[in-house]
């Protein structure tokens, strides 16, 4: 259904991660007459937001940070943003297919305490490089489970640090249900993890002796295993009440996420930090 696809790709509004609720305004979403979108074709979607996170993995201060946001679809190849980054579909959704395939290449920037860091301690273990983390993203998305216009995606991405800062390798798992509530209005619910090899680990969480005659925090060896596992609530609201015209639109993010293992064992965490990770958005884009 062109209806369908369309709200899914207005859904992408929501910094492209996808509350799920059975009873829709089916009024306001009957399938009706197929009617052209903005969404037919190319599209682009530019928007800028503030946000509020961690000042670095980990850490129980907090720092404000712009949020750009550019996503949309050209030539057939979808594209949405990851974290600071982006990932491309090269596979064209199916008209009508109860399930869609993804696939395509993912690149994300982490610039995790490269500056910014607002404890004393740890910033005296020095500021770390800026990762650039390359590798192929894919996924399975399941179509009208619950209503006409909802989806489940499966979706895992591997990817790996080329800038020579950490070395290592990330996976990247998330499970996304997205559903209108309204023809204005879309929302989602995300939940992912992280699972880092013994180069991310070292990189980000280890104190080595150096470390500690600087910091005074003991030394501590990290490995590799499950780094976090986390949920994230996206609402898109469209500000004319019709997401399929483009133009306006308000975003809101919040997200919480639970450090584990060795990242939550690191005297980085558990002694200057928190393993509690919050993160909250706001923002406002425009589609054409």
């Amino acid at each position: 259904m062109k209806n369908a696809k369309l709200f899914r790709r207005a859904a992408y509004l929501t910094l492209g991660l996808s509350l799920s609720s059975p009873l829709l305004a089916q009024d306001n979403l009957s399938p009706g007459p197929v009617e052209r979108s903005v969404f037919d074709g190319d599209y682009l979607t530019v928007g800028i937001g503030l946000a509020v996170g961690p000042s670095y993995e980990g850490s129980d201060n907090y720092t404000f940070s712009p949020l750009p946001v550019v996503l949309g679809s050209i030539g057939g190849i979808d594209f949405q943003p990851r974290g600071p980054g982006i990932a491309l579909d090269f596979i064209p959704d199916q008209e009508g297919a109860k399930v869609d395939f993804l696939l395509g290449p993912v690149v994300r920037a982490r610039f995790d305490r490269q500056n910014s860091i607002k404890d004393p301690v740890v910033r005296s273990l020095g500021e770390l490089d800026f990762a650039v983390e390359v590798g192929p993203t894919a996924g399975v998305q399941f179509n009208r489970l619950l209503n006409p216009y909802d989806s489940l995606t499966a979706q895992v991405d591997v990817r790996w640090d080329i800038a020579g800062a950490h070395d290592g390798m990330v996976v990247f798992p998330s499970l996304t249900y997205f559903t209108p509530l309204s023809r204005g209005i879309v929302t989602s619910l995300a939940i992912s993890g992280e699972y880092v090899d013994d180069d991310y680990a070292d990189y980000y969480f280890s104190v080595s002796p150096a470390g500690t005659a600087a910091s005074g925090l003991p030394t501590f060896t990290a490995t590799s295993g499950w780094k976090n596992i986390g949920a994230t609530i996206l609402t898109a609201v469209d500000l004319d009440g019709d997401a399929t015209n483009g133009g306006f639109g308000l975003i809101f993010l919040g997200s919480y996420s639970r450090m584990l293992g060795d990242s939550k064992r690191s005297p980085v965490t558990s002694i200057r930090g928190s393993a509690d990770q919050w993160f909250g958005a706001v923002g406002i884009g425009y589609t054409f």
